[in-house]
């Protein structure tokens, strides 16, 4: 009875944080405080539960059943001063208030001089241990770090951080792409195995590698149609979908009557994501 009891507060926990909203900028004091609140909140939640958040989430396929800890991405970007900026952190002034974010070396390389504004797109995630924020310059270095969380077995934060430190996003696409464990093996802390699983499992179980080989055709090609259209289906496959299914779904909108050639990635996905619920 009481096992039941937790998993009915972790359904309702969740259900009113995906009902709230997953995505909000932090730019003032407001924001911070409600955050305070939630953060709290999911701590004692995780306390009282003592693992059934990590059932209810993989039971719900919001989390990796070999993984115990889930990414909230509820925290779209910081924005303010930065205060300090090391190798593999930064820390940013919001109007008084400090937020620490792990960061790559990418964006490291990047950064403005202390004192200067900044933003930085952000990824928020907890486990049952800790909350961790991460930060990056571009979308298509946090969009990387996310897929190698969630679609790569054995790869957490911190080895999707030195992905992105030891590889620039493009150098990293041209290596799997062409199969190159070699050039992925000498990325520190990665290794020759986690390099050959990174290839097998984004080329051959995601399907990512086609989307991206499309996506940069389109780009080559000027076609702002076609390219409209292969983000869409990148957008897809980073929410949790394979590049079939992807595919599928994206190609049957634009057949649709009525359909705007002219329509941007983000409404695509929105009819996509409609069409496939």
């Amino acid at each position: 009875m009481l096992q039941k009891g937790r998993d009915v507060a972790c359904a309702g926990l969740f259900t009113g944080v995906r009902r709230a909203g997953i995505t909000i900028g932090i730019h003032g004091r407001d924001a911070h405080e409600g955050l305070q609140e939630l953060d709290n909140a999911l701590g004692r939640v995780f306390h009282a539960t003592k693992g059934a958040v990590g059932r209810f989430l993989c039971k719900r396929r919001l989390a990796q059943p070999s993984r115990l800890g889930f990414m909230v991405r509820m925290i779209a970007y910081l924005k303010g001063i930065l205060a300090e900026a090391l190798p593999h952190q930064a820390t940013v002034d919001v109007h008084g208030v400090g937020y620490l974010a792990h960061i790559p070396l990418t964006t490291f390389d990047r950064l403005p001089q202390p004192g200067a504004e900044v933003k930085l797109l952000t990824h928020y995630h907890v486990t049952e241990q800790d909350h961790k924020l991460f930060g990056f310059l571009t979308e298509d270095e946090r969009d990387l770090f996310r897929l190698l969380m969630d679609r790569v077995s054995g790869v957490g934060p911190k080895m999707a951080l030195s992905v992105l430190s030891g590889m620039p996003v493009a150098a990293f696409k041209d290596a799997v792409i062409q199969g190159d464990v070699k050039a992925l093996a000498r990325i520190k802390g990665v290794g020759g195995k986690t390099a050959e699983r990174i290839v097998l499992e984004l080329k051959d179980k995601v399907g990512v590698v086609d989307a991206w080989q499309a996506s940069r055709s389109a780009k080559t090609s000027h076609d702002p149609v076609r390219e409209a259209q292969s983000d869409a289906v990148l957008g897809l496959i980073s929410l949790g979908y394979k590049q079939g299914e992807a595919q599928k779904a994206v190609n049957e909108i634009a057949k649709q009557p009525g359909f705007d050639p002219a329509s941007s990635a983000d409404k695509i996905i929105r009819e996509a994501l409609r069409s496939m619920n």
